[in-house]
């Protein structure tokens, strides 16, 4: 089998960008992907980086005196939102502070990169998305694997039959998490749930859309004394699949473990996106495209994170063109994230 059939960048599928520069600001560092954002746009050919906002004066202190950030220029929030020369702002935020930010963010004109989970409500966030709809502003959350080439080479499989029927859907996204981390996450009902089975969901409703019921199994299995969703299952059912997601917040060695798996009648296709290298298990009842007949162990290179988020974010920023992930797909996401969760019916 010729891997390179298999190994298509998701960067090289996005259109060449224009020389201009979008120029960004970064509203926030309080999320664990601050750092990994701020360096995909200042290495990327397509980003002037502004400046970045935070109002926490310890944590900015703090921020300063790490050399990886000695170029930043520290502005006041006010500045960025009114700024006309600003086009995008992401928001790099605790989950609390996702919508008032980006209620903001979305009210000044700017496009917006919204970090997940992007809050706990629905009425407000679906109030949001609509509005960003209404003025033609770009929205996009920050969901991991909508450009992994494994996991896109599943769905990918999946949408050109060569699964057959596919009747399931299933992915875990265990982690190992200390008590800082639990005491967050702790807050809302769905705990580990709602912290990270987004990146699941996100791939899932993709390619099986709304699930007609949701049905959430969130325990606190663990002896850890408090009260955090810490060992979750979620089960969708679609008229003709389920789909399954487990996650649990106290696993050694958890993003080796974490998965997304498509069964079909005529194929499966497992992907274990966060290991190194990344792994993939296919197996075809009949050869398809790349792939043999019977199962096969692949891999593919180290997956960088961001880089093709904001690659897409540049792409439809520069040409006027929709992103990849329509507003009505993070509506989805969300509302089908929010009933896992217990947070709606």
């Amino acid at each position: 089998m010729d891997r390179r059939l298999l190994l298509q960048s998701a960067a090289a599928a996005l259109t060449a960008q224009s020389p201009n520069k979008i120029r960004a600001a970064m509203l926030g560092t309080g999320h664990s992907h601050f750092y990994g954002k701020y360096k995909a746009m200042l290495d990327s050919p397509d980003y002037d980086i502004a400046g970045v906002v935070e109002s926490n004066a310890a944590a900015r202190a703090a921020l300063q005196k790490d050399p990886r950030y000695a170029a930043v220029k520290w502005l006041d929030e006010a500045s960025i939102l009114r700024d006309p020369s600003i086009q995008l702002i992401v928001v790099e935020c605790r989950v609390w502070e996702a919508l008032p930010w980006g209620k903001k963010v979305i009210a000044a004109g700017k496009h917006l990169h919204l970090e997940k989970p992007v809050g706990n409500e629905w009425k407000p966030y679906k109030d949001l998305v609509e509005e960003a709809r209404r003025k033609n502003l770009l929205f996009q959350s920050g969901y991991l694997w909508r450009f992994h080439q494994g996991v896109m080479a599943a769905i990918d499989a999946a949408k050109k039959g060569w699964l057959g029927e596919v009747y399931m859907v299933r992915g875990t996204m265990n982690s190992d998490r200390g008590a800082d981390e639990r005491a967050i996450e702790a807050k809302y009902k769905g705990g580990g749930l709602f912290e990270l089975s987004g990146h699941v969901i996100d791939r899932m409703v993709e390619l099986l859309g709304r699930p007609a019921t949701v049905k959430s199994w969130l325990r606190h299995d663990t002896s850890v004394n408090d009260k955090l969703a810490d060992n979750n299952l979620a089960v969708f059912e679609f008229p003709r699949a389920l789909g399954v997601v487990a996650q649990s917040t106290k696993m050694g060695g958890s993003g080796d473990h974490r998965s997304f798996e498509i069964i079909g009648t005529d194929g499966t296709f497992i992907v274990n996106p966060e290991s190194n290298p990344p792994r993939l298990r296919v197996f075809m009842r009949n050869a398809q495209g790349p792939y043999k007949a019977g199962w096969q162990d692949l891999t593919i290179p180290p997956q960088p994170r961001f880089i093709p988020d904001f690659a897409e974010l540049a792409r439809a920023i520069k040409t006027k063109q929709p992103l990849k992930h329509s507003y009505d797909h993070e509506l989805l996401l969300h509302e089908t994230l929010l009933r896992a969760s217990g947070e709606l019916a």
